[in-house]
């Protein structure tokens, strides 16, 4: 018997299937196609020759763990616990996958907040969990009053992700209030907060859980060095929660993975030395103000984006079709891949937007709202 059922190829793998098929400029998986930063390329090559080849600690390694707790203290003012409250993870799904694993048993109930990431789901599922799909507002903040609704006996989670993809909606203080209003009522739920764009904003910024000292306590975050340092291939994050639930999430994790690859926890390690972060904002917004300049003069009309690396538009004014045969026709007849923002819903809800990565080359940008300004 199936654990999940329903499953099949993510729209991802389809839209790129598509675009690599009929040669369209791929805006659909979201992962930069510029070269990474040749100070990281230099640390790589020095490093691959030095002894760094065996197992890490299963927990990570030690200067790694070090330097990313400096980081939190500089960025969020939290003091973390290397040894008993953090944890690197081979990307931030894996991460998700164990949090939810360890810390959900059959019939527990986890909220998911609707446009969601599509791994959540499966992630509950697996462990057993019932995933709750609560629907955002249309301009995408919090409903409060349905998350309130759709709390029971039975939840013990709420995932959050924050900056938030698709939408590149991010959360005010008075969100981080509300949810903090409910979850005094419910002591028993805890909070997954799903932070891996959180070095990518632009026109407010990010708050992280790891300063709401009210849900410290209850919260595991999840961070991703793919997404911040533009290397989704090396798969590489980090887990922060507190030590009585890292204790049961080290549990899964030690025979899921055991320990991360090494090279590049040696690597992220000295880099993390040099790198600024908010150099990572300020290269990202440049490219998000670009294209968007770039398609101010198409039929499209751009939605907000406060962070992230998407932007998310919608047709409306070009065509009735549903956004998954819309998102088709724009490879087959324009020559662009888009991710349907219908896909990110339970109820497949339909409201014919289109997701754009912009993590692209300046040329590929170009290329690329050239042709949609063409639709």
């Amino acid at each position: 018997m199936s654990k999940l059922p329903n499953n099949s190829a993510s729209i991802f793998s389809v839209m790129s299937q598509l675009a690599n098929q009929h040669g369209a400029i791929n805006l659909s998986q979201g992962f930069p196609n510029f070269p990474e930063d040749e100070r990281l390329l230099q640390i790589s090559e020095r490093i691959i020759r030095e002894n760094i080849h065996q197992y890490t600690p299963m927990a990570g390694l030690p200067s790694l763990l070090e330097k990313i707790a400096l980081l939190t203290q500089k960025q969020y003012g939290r003091t973390v616990n290397t040894n008993t409250e953090m944890l690197i993870t081979a990307g931030a799904t894996q991460g998700i996958f164990t949090t939810i694993n360890a810390l959900i048993g059959a019939g527990d109930e986890v909220l998911i907040l609707d446009p969601s990431y599509d791994s959540y789901e499966p992630s509950v599922l697996v462990g057993g969990g019932i995933p709750v799909r609560v629907a955002l507002n249309e301009d995408y903040t919090p409903n409060f009053n349905r998350i309130e609704e759709a709390i029971t006996h039975k939840t013990k989670m709420i995932v959050v992700n924050n900056p938030h993809n698709p939408t590149g909606k991010i959360w005010t203080s008075q969100d981080f209030e509300a949810l903090e209003t409910i979850l005094e009522k419910h002591p028993q739920i805890l909070v997954l907060g799903d932070e891996v764009y959180e070095y990518i904003t632009f026109s407010q910024p990010h708050i992280s859980f790891h300063t709401r000292e009210k849900l410290n306590q209850r919260t595991i975050i999840a961070s991703s060095f793919g997404k911040s340092l533009h290397v989704t291939g090396w798969k590489i994050g980090y887990l922060i929660a507190p030590e009585h639930l890292m204790q049961e999430i080290k549990k899964i994790h030690q025979f899921l993975v055991f320990s991360v690859n090494s090279f590049s926890q040696h690597t992220i390690a000295q880099y993390l030395e040099v790198v600024d972060f908010s150099e990572v904002s300020r290269m990202y917004q440049k490219k998000r103000d670009l294209f968007q300049s770039l398609l101010k003069d198409s039929r499209f009309e751009l939605m907000p984006c406060d962070g992230t690396y998407f932007q998310v538009v919608n047709y409306k004014n070009i065509s009735t079709a549903n956004d998954v045969e819309f998102a088709k026709e724009l490879i087959l007849k324009h020559g662009v891949a888009a991710i349907p923002i219908s896909v990110f819903y339970k109820e497949a809800t339909d409201r014919q937007m289109l997701r754009f990565c912009f993590a692209k080359t300046d040329e590929t940008l170009i290329a690329a709202a050239q042709k949609l300004c063409q639709v």
